[in-house]
C-alpha cells in the first residue's frame, strides 16, 4: 500500500519537509548504507595520511600555538600528505559511493510501498544493478567535465580578450557569464540528474532520455532545491570543518571528523534526491494516465 506522504505532488517546502522528517525517523539506517560503501574508503585515506607522516592528533603548547598552527594550515598552499589521501579517496568513491546512493533509494523505496525492508536485502539490491550504475555515473561525469571544462574555457579567453579593450567593462561581463554559465550548467544538470534512480529502478539505461522526461516543467523548482541543500551542506561542513580545523590542525583525526560531516549531509541530500525523484514519478505517472484517458475519449 502507497504511503500516503508519497501519494501525491509536493511543493518546494513539502519536498524539504519531508526530507528532513524522513532523515530524522531513518537516519541510523541510512547513515550505516553510507557508512558501509564509503567508510572503507575513508579507512584508507587516514592510513595514507598517516603512512606519509601526518599526525593523528595534533599537539599544541599553547592556545596562541593552537592558532598560529591553524593559520599556519591554511596559508600553506603546497600539496600536502593530505591532500595526496583525498585525491585517492574521492577517486576511490566514485566506484563505491553509486552503491551506497542506491541502497538508500531502494530502502526509501519499500517504504513508499509501505513494506519492511532488511539492511542486507537492501545492500544485495544495490550490488544487483552495480554495472549499469557504474557506466552511467562515469558517462554522467564524463559529460559534465566535458561541458564544463568547454565552456569555461570559451567564457575565460571571451573575457580576456574583452579586458584588453576595457579592463573593467571584461571583468563584469565575465563575472555575469560565469553567473549564467553556472545557471545553465546546473539546469542541464539537473535536467539530466535523475539519470541514476533510473538505473537504480531499471527503467531505462543509462537514464538521460527517461530524466529528462521526468523533469519537464519542474526544471527550476528543482534547481532551487538543489541550491538550497547545496547551502545547507556547505553551510553544516563549513562551519564544523572550521571549528575541529583550530581545534586539531591539519591532523588525521581532522580529516577522519571531515568525513563523517561529509557522510552525514551527503545521507541528507540523498533522502532529498530520492524523495524529489518519487515526488516526479507521482507528477509524471498521472500526466500519462491523464494523456491515456484523454486518447480514450477521443
Amino acid at each position: 500500500m502507497l504511503d500516503p506522504r508519497f501519494g501525491s505532488p509536493k511543493t518546494f517546502g513539502q519536498i524539504l519537509d519531508h526530507t528532513f522528517s524522513l532523515s530524522k525517523a531513518k537516519f541510523k539506517d541510512f547513515f550505516l548504507m553510507m557508512l558501509i560503501f564509503l567508510g572503507p574508503v575513508y579507512l584508507l585515506q587516514a592510513i595514507i595520511e598517516m603512512a606519509m607522516g601526518v599526525q593523528f592528533v595534533r599537539e599544541f603548547s599553547s592556545m596562541g600555538g593552537l592558532f598560529e598552527s591553524f593559520l599556519y594550515d591554511y596559508e600553506d598552499t603546497a600539496f600536502t600528505a593530505t591532500d595526496i589521501a583525498t585525491v585517492i579517496a574521492s577517486m576511490m568513491s566514485i566506484f563505491t559511493a553509486p552503491l551506497a546512493f542506491a541502497s538508500i533509494l531502494i530502502a526509501i523505496n519499500h517504504m513508499r510501498v509501505g513494506e519492511e525492508y532488511q539492511l542486507s536485502a537492501v545492500v544485495k539490491q544495490a550490488i544487483s544493478r552495480y554495472g549499469g550504475l557504474l557506466g552511467s555515473t562515469i558517462l554522467f561525469l564524463i559529460m559534465v567535465m566535458t561541458i564544463l571544462f568547454t565552456t569555461v574555457f570559451i567564457v575565460s579567453i571571451f573575457t580576456v580578450t574583452l579586458s584588453l579593450a576595457n579592463l573593467i567593462t571584461g571583468i563584469l561581463i565575465g563575472i555575469l557569464l560565469f553567473i549564467g554559465l553556472f545557471i545553465g550548467a546546473g539546469l542541464l544538470f539537473t535536467r539530466w540528474g535523475f539519470y541514476f534512480s533510473t538505473v537504480v529502478f531499471r527503467e531505462g539505461m543509462p537514464g538521460f532520455t527517461r530524466s529528462w522526461r521526468l523533469t519537464k516543467g519542474r526544471t527550476w523548482t528543482l534547481f532551487g532545491i538543489y541550491f538550497v541543500f547545496m547551502i545547507i551542506i556547505s553551510t553544516i561542513n563549513f562551519a564544523l570543518g572550521s571549528t575541529f580545523g583550530v581545534l586539531l590542525g591539519n591532523s588525521v583525526l581532522y580529516s577522519m571528523i571531515q568525513n563523517v560531516v561529509y557522510l552525514v549531509t551527503l545521507t541528507l541530500f540523498t533522502v532529498g534526491y530520492a524523495v524529489m525523484f518519487f515526488d516526479l514519478k507521482i507528477r509524471h505517472d498521472a500526466d500519462d494516465l491523464k494523456e491515456m484517458i484523454d486518447q480514450y475519449d477521443e
